[in-house]
């Protein structure tokens, strides 16, 4: 298997990484210049977060990404930035979250579906982030916090997942656990 790594700039992309390959998983890091045929190669996509605003509209630094979405018809996750690029680019609007999010958070989840599966009801994530996406069409509600409606969605069409939170931080409990159930969809 080999899961593409879209590098949005985070600190925390090579932990994205470090964490597939602790899973067992081949992964590459890729800029988001990279061409859609090395894109169409992989047998998943993660996007990582990242310091840009999407809601912002700092559009000029997600280069391809949107003809990643377009293109690729295998799993996809978004993590922070890149779960706030998916929900927006497929019709969600952003906002100032009701309390920015840094450090440790109390996750409430929703819906244990294929993500969250094996997990409990509530734990602790590493968040860090202003904003949320919310009203996005097409797409199921996974997980909220006291501050943030919108910590984790699915598609409802599409193997597409995101979470706001950072999975592969060592503040977020049952992380490896997240990215096991994903590649699990990846599998199917």
């Amino acid at each position: 298997m080999q899961v593409a790594i879209i590098d949005f700039g985070s600190q925390w992309t090579h932990r994205i990484h470090r964490t597939l390959k602790y899973l067992g998983v081949n992964s590459e890091i890729l800029p988001v210049s990279a061409p859609l045929k090395k894109i169409l190669m992989a047998d998943a996509l993660v996007f990582s977060g990242g310091a840009i605003r999407i809601g912002l509209g700092e559009s000029k630094k997600i280069g391809n990404a949107r003809k990643y979405l377009e293109n690729f018809e295998g799993p996809i996750m978004g993590v922070c930035a890149g779960q706030q690029f998916i929900g927006m680019h497929f019709g969600g609007k952003a906002r100032p979250a009701a309390g920015p999010e840094y450090g440790k958070v109390e996750l409430i989840v929703d819906d244990h579906d294929e993500l969250f599966e094996g997990l409990p009801g509530k734990f602790t994530v590493g968040a860090s982030h202003n904003d949320e996406v919310v009203d996005t069409p097409g797409f199921s509600v996974l997980a909220h916090s006291k501050d943030c409606s919108n910590h984790a969605f699915k598609s409802n069409s599409r193997p597409i997942y995101g979470t706001l939170f950072h999975p592969e931080v060592e503040h977020t409990e049952h992380g490896d656990k997240i990215y096991a159930n994903f590649l699990k969809i990846v599998k199917r």
